[in-house]
């Protein structure tokens, strides 16, 4: 399919919150290297910064990032500020906080609730804002998450946060959040042969309630953090022929498929690659063909 003169909007938009954004967003925790999470080589800071800015003129307003994206040279939100500040003003930028790395890059336990306002102010100093306008509470295999949440809501109320969100939750883990305070995105692992029974409840929760629904690695597979995955259903690859498209366009479009409240946070450190990740939005699936990629998934589960 031709991707030159696709922008983001093809998709559609939902409000997350009151912040209307394009449903096809960026992920930035790719932009610091190949490594991804480990200090191995850092990306080539010009082209990062390329692939950001272009990723505006693409129509792009919803960008996700963390203060744990980093690597050898190259920190995500970094990069964001030097390429994007002063910063558009449709233009929403998502973090997330919970899990966290310590100056030599080794993961550390997960957070304490008062570490959370550390977390938050770290993300604003990279950032260069005043405020964030959505943080996600990553639940680190923590039983409740209402004490980290309740930390959350309190920076909330201080003017820190815009909006909240909750990561890698179970429906009760959702419920629990949402007694202390809106929820307007949930996070979760999710895509084309994902299917885990918790997740898939929590999609149709947040289809009922109208709050966004944002997977990531929704194009990894089991490759996860270190990018698309290579490992193609003849079903996906038969779709991707019948559209002149590439297998990672048609997970993406099956993954939009699956409600108006999805949307999605495809990342590249390559230019050619996010013109693609950015067209797939605009790849309509016939019924025949939803149907064959929802019996992978079911299969998959």
């Amino acid at each position: 399919m031709t991707t030159g003169t696709i922008t983001a909007d093809a998709a559609g938009t939902w409000h997350i919150g009151d912040l209307p954004v394009n449903r096809v967003g960026f992920g930035a925790m790719r932009l610091t290297g190949s490594a991804a999470f480990h200090l191995g080589t850092p990306s080539d800071r010009g082209r990062s910064i390329a692939v950001l800015r272009r990723a505006i003129e693409l129509g792009v307003n919803h960008l996700d990032t963390a203060a744990f994206y980093f690597s050898a040279l190259r920190s995500a939100n970094e990069l964001i500020n030097s390429a994007l500040s002063p910063y558009p003003d449709d233009l929403l930028i998502a973090t997330k906080v919970g899990p966290f790395r310590d100056y030599r890059g080794e993961w550390g336990t997960s957070a304490r609730p008062e570490d959370l306002r550390g977390h938050v102010e770290e993300n604003l100093r990279q950032l260069g804002r005043d405020h964030l306008d959505l943080v996600y509470l990553r639940r680190m295999r923590q039983e409740s998450v209402a004490e980290h949440f309740g930390a959350l809501a309190d920076l909330r109320e201080e003017g820190l946060i815009r909006h909240l969100g909750v990561s890698d939750v179970e429906p009760r883990h959702l419920a629990e959040a949402q007694a202390i305070a809106p929820v307007v995105s949930v996070q979760n692992r999710y895509g084309l042969g994902d299917h885990d029974p918790a997740t898939e409840e929590v999609l149709r929760l947040c289809g009922e309630q109208g709050i966004a629904f944002v997977p990531f690695f929704a194009i990894a597979g089991d490759a996860g953090p270190q990018g698309a995955t290579n490992a193609h259903d003849d079903e996906v690859l038969s779709v991707a022929r019948a559209h002149e498209a590439t297998p990672a366009q048609v997970r993406l479009a099956w993954t939009l498929n699956q409600g108006r409240h999805l949307l999605a946070i495809p990342g590249t450190g390559n230019p050619d690659h996010l013109a693609e990740n950015v067209a797939a939005g605009a790849l309509r699936l016939t019924d025949e063909e939803t149907d064959r990629l929802n019996a992978v998934h079911r299969q998959a589960g």
